[in-house]
């Protein structure tokens, strides 16, 4: 067997493709599915704490703050071990699913709050007082003046970040979610082979390629034009 043989069958046997495809495309709904309810959950929470920080009550602005601060210092994958783990020990069962879900939003919540809130502390404060001056509440300004400035100012740190914790989903195999790399690592596990992880690869490629390409538009098609 030639060293092309060799690479073929052990990165794109053919046998093992047949076997484990639907597999691999099961895990890709998963990873999908996951991977969108973090973007909805993360980006609005995040959005709607930089709102809550905006009205400047200080024993609320102290809570955000030291949520923020902590799921941006903490590894995600030890959050998701101590709440798989460690809750079960004082009688709360989480599926595995959920908690995936809910680690990877508080995440993305966290770094989303501080770029919207970057975004609302970064407008002038003449839009503040010409919105209040016009007879708009506080809350009125906040929707429809800066606001709109703010998430146009925070779509490329945001568009970033989205997508760098998204990919996170594939933390999921360690705790049993049947995502991507957990349908590839079982495969390889029976086959001894690398054909599944190399399905795995190109799975995550066809999943977020697209998503990276898609940010990038977004990126582009809302960036803030300074005059």
């Amino acid at each position: 067997m030639s060293s092309w043989e060799r690479f073929l069958d052990t990165f794109f046997k053919p046998e093992t493709i047949e076997k484990y495809w639907l597999a691999i495309l099961n895990g890709m709904a998963v990873t999908l599915e996951l991977a969108a309810a973090v973007v909805l959950t993360g980006l609005i929470l995040g959005l709607l704490l930089a709102c809550i920080r905006s009205y400047g009550f200080r024993l609320s602005n102290w809570v955000i703050i030291a949520f923020v601060d902590i799921f941006r210092s903490l590894p995600p994958l030890v959050v998701i071990l101590l709440i798989y783990f460690g809750l079960p020990n004082v009688g709360i069962n989480i599926p595995s699913f959920a908690v995936i879900w809910i680690v990877l939003s508080l995440v993305l919540a966290a770094f989303a709050e501080e770029i919207f809130w970057a975004g609302i502390t970064s407008t002038a404060k003449g839009q503040w007082e010409a919105g209040r001056s016009t007879g708009l509440t506080l809350t009125q300004t906040l929707r429809w003046v800066i606001l709109p400035q703010a998430i146009r100012l925070g779509v490329p740190p945001l568009t970033n970040r989205t997508i760098a914790i998204t990919k996170n989903t594939a933390l999921g195999t360690v705790i049993g979610v049947p995502e991507i790399l957990n349908e590839a690592t079982t495969a390889q596990s029976f086959t001894g082979n690398a054909t599944p992880l190399m399905m795995g690869a190109i799975a995550y490629l066809i999943v977020f390629v697209p998503v990276v390409i898609v940010g990038r538009w977004i990126e582009t098609r809302f960036a803030w034009r300074r005059a």
